[in-house]
């Protein structure tokens, strides 16, 4: 009866992204690493449904065109009013430094 392995999920997740990312196949892997084909299957699928979550996240959090134009209105607004503030106070330095002289 052969020994179970435990591999930590960095090497799961390094091996998964051979064979996903960079198309080699589970087959040859398998023999390179000494790694069982049915665990790397798993590992893969594993990884797999782990994009595709993230990818349904990443879409998830992206703006509507009525919540894009809220924001950019909003940024807008709040770069007017720095704009403001900074005539404010460059007419203030001048004031004070006319003051001085």
């Amino acid at each position: 009866m052969g020994k179970k392995r435990s591999y930590p999920g960095e090497f799961r997740e390094y091996v998964s992204k051979l064979i996903v990312q960079d198309g080699r196949r589970i087959v040859d892997v398998s023999k390179e690493l000494k790694i069982p084909y049915d665990t790397l299957q798993k590992w893969v699928a594993s990884y797999r449904k782990q994009l595709q979550e993230s990818e349904k996240a990443t879409q998830n959090k992206l703006l509507t065109a009525s919540e894009y134009k809220e924001l950019y209105e909003a940024e807008l607004q709040a770069k007017l009013d720095l704009q403001e503030e900074n005539e404010i106070l460059k007419k203030a330095m001048h004031i004070f430094t006319q003051a001085k002289g």
